[in-house]
C-alpha cells in the first residue's frame, strides 16, 4: 500500500484541457472512498489547450496544489511522490504515453499508485483507437452501461484484458430537476468548438438561432459558448461563433453567455445542440432537449449517438413548438436517469475496486498496456515521441522540463507561440482551405 495513512489519500490529476481537468478533478470526488481525507494535486500538461485561471475557476473544484508541467516533469514527480491514485485526464495518445512513462518510473516500485482514466463525455468517434490507447490503466471508466458494454467488446475483440472497464456515470451531473417553464421562457443553444466544422454550417446554425429568437421575441435565447476569445479548450475553433455573431445583427433577446453549464441549465426550458455532452446534463435534469438533425444525422457530427433517444429534431420543428420527449430506456442506458436514485450509486463499484486495489497484499503488478513495441511497432514509438519519450517510456535527452517558474521572457514567448497557433487555425487554415476549393 502507498505511504498514505488508511483514511488519507493523496491523489494526482494530470489534465491537458479545461474540460478534462473538470472531468478528472470531479471524478476524484466521486471515486475516492467517502471517509477518506483527500489531498488533491493538479498537474496541467503544457500544450496549446492549457486552461486559463478563469477556466479553472469555472470548474469549482479546490486543489491543494495546481501547476503546469511537461510530460518529463510529471514523470519525475511521480517517481518521487507517494500518491495513492493517479488520474490521467488526457486525450488517448497522452494516456498511452503516460502509461508507458509511469510503467518505466515505477518498474521497481511494489507499492505503485492506482491509475484511473476514462472519457470526458460522449464517445462517438475513434472508439477502438481511443480505447486501446487507454488500455493498461487499472480502471478505465465508462460513463454509462452502453459504454461499458462497448468498451469490453473492443478489448475482448483484440484479446486484451477487459477487467479494467468500470461502469460509472459523468461526474459533473447534478442540480435540481426542471419542473416548469421559467419567465421568460429560455432557449439555450450549446455550441461546440469543432462540430460542425465548416463556415457554412456554423453560419447556418447561428442564422437559425437568430430566426428562432426573432420568431419568439417573448423568449430569452442564449448562445452558450465554451471559451472566451483567446482561450483554448479541448479543440481549437477555426470559426468562433463570436466572430460570426459580430458580422450579424443579433436581436435584443439573443445573448452570448459563458460560465458553468449547470448554472445556465438552472434557467433553461429547452436545450438545443448538435451533439454536446450538455445534452446529457440537460436530460439528467429533465430539461427538454433537442439534438439537431438539420445538418443530417452523421458520425462526423456525433449526433448519431442520440439515435433512439427521442431527442432528434430540426429547427423547423422547434420553431413550430415541438418539444422532444426522451426515450426512458435510452436515457437509463446513458446513466442520466435523474429521479430513480441510480446516479447516487453510480460510482460505488469504482470506489470499491479502488479500495480493493489499494489494499492488495504485495502491491499492484506492473502496468501492462496492450500497445507495446511488439504489438504496435509502427504506431507506439510515434505516440511516445510526441511526448518526448523513448520506445521504453524513458524521457528522451533534451526533453522539455520546467524546473522553475518561467521568467517573463519565456512567458511572453509561450503566449506568442500559442497566439500564433490559434491565428494559424482560425485565420490562415480557413483561407488555405477555401483556396483549395477554387
Amino acid at each position: 500500500m502507498p505511504a498514505s495513512a488508511k483514511n488519507s489519500r493523496r491523489v494526482a490529476v494530470l489534465a491537458d484541457s479545461d474540460t478534462r481537468w473538470k472531468w478528472g478533478a470531479l471524478t476524484v470526488r466521486r471515486v475516492v472512498p467517502e471517509d477518506a481525507d483527500v489531498s488533491l494535486d493538479g498537474y496541467l500538461l503544457r500544450g496549446r489547450a492549457t486552461p486559463t485561471a478563469r477556466q479553472l475557476g469555472e470548474v469549482g473544484v479546490h486543489a491543494d496544489s495546481l501547476r503546469e508541467v511537461t510530460a518529463a516533469e510529471f514523470l519525475r514527480e511521480m517517481a518521487k511522490e507517494p500518491y495513492d491514485i493517479v488520474v490521467l485526464a488526457l486525450v488517448g495518445g497522452g494516456v498511452q504515453a503516460m502509461l508507458h512513462g509511469l510503467g518505466r518510473v515505477w518498474e521497481d516500485r511494489p507499492d505503485r499508485p492506482v491509475v484511473v482514466t476514462g472519457y470526458v463525455g460522449v464517445v462517438y468517434e475513434k472508439l477502438a483507437d481511443g480505447l486501446l490507447l487507454r488500455h493498461g490503466a487499472d480502471l478505465v471508466l465508462a460513463n454509462s452501461r452502453q459504454d461499458a458494454e462497448r468498451f469490453r467488446a473492443v478489448y475482448e475483440g483484440v484479446g486484451a484484458d477487459a477487467s479494467a472497464v468500470t461502469e460509472v456515470a459523468l461526474p459533473f451531473l447534478g442540480g435540481t430537476a426542471h419542473t416548469g417553464r421559467h419567465d421568460p421562457r429560455t432557449v439555450v443553444f450549446a455550441a461546440q468548438p469543432s462540430v460542425p466544422e465548416s463556415r457554412g454550417d456554423r453560419a447556418y446554425l447561428l442564422d437559425r438561432l437568430i430566426r428562432h429568437a426573432r420568431l419568439h421575441p417573448e423568449r430569452e435565447v442564449l448562445l452558450k459558448l465554451r471559451s472566451r476569445p483567446g482561450e483554448h479548450t479541448t479543440h481549437i475553433e477555426e470559426l468562433p461563433y463570436q466572430k460570426l455573431a459580430r458580422k450579424t445583427g443579433l436581436p435584443p433577446n439573443l445573448r452570448l453567455v459563458y460560465g458553468h453549464m449547470g448554472e445556465v441549465l438552472d434557467r433553461t426550458d429547452l436545450l438545443v445542440t448538435v451533439s454536446s455532452t450538455a445534452a446529457l446534463e440537460a436530460l439528467h435534469r429533465r430539461v427538454p432537449t433537442a439534438v439537431l438533425t438539420d445538418l443530417g444525422v452523421r458520425e462526423a457530427l456525433g449526433n448519431h449517438h442520440f439515435v433512439g433517444s427521442g431527442c432528434l429534431a430540426s429547427w423547423d420543428q422547434l420553431d413550430a413548438g415541438h418539444r422532444p420527449v426522451p426515450d426512458e430506456e435510452w436515457v437509463r442506458r446513458q446513466g442520466v436517469a435523474a429521479g430513480d436514485g441510480a446516479y447516487a450509486t453510480a460510482f460505488d463499484t469504482a470506489r470499491e475496486r479502488i479500495t480493493e486495489l489499494l489494499g492488495r497484499p504485495g502491491g499492484l503488478p506492473p502496468l501492462t498496456p496492450y500497445y507495446t513495441p511488439t504489438t504496435a511497432p509502427g504506431y507506439l514509438p510515434g505516440i511516445l515521441a510526441r511526448h518526448h519519450l523513448g520506445p521504453d517510456g524513458t524521457p528522451l535527452p533534451g526533453a522539455p522540463t520546467a524546473d522553475k517558474e518561467p521568467g517573463p521572457v519565456r512567458q511572453i514567448v509561450r503566449r506568442a507561440a500559442r497566439g500564433a497557433y490559434r491565428h494559424g487555425v482560425q485565420r490562415v487554415a480557413p483561407v488555405i482551405r477555401r483556396m483549395g476549393e477554387l
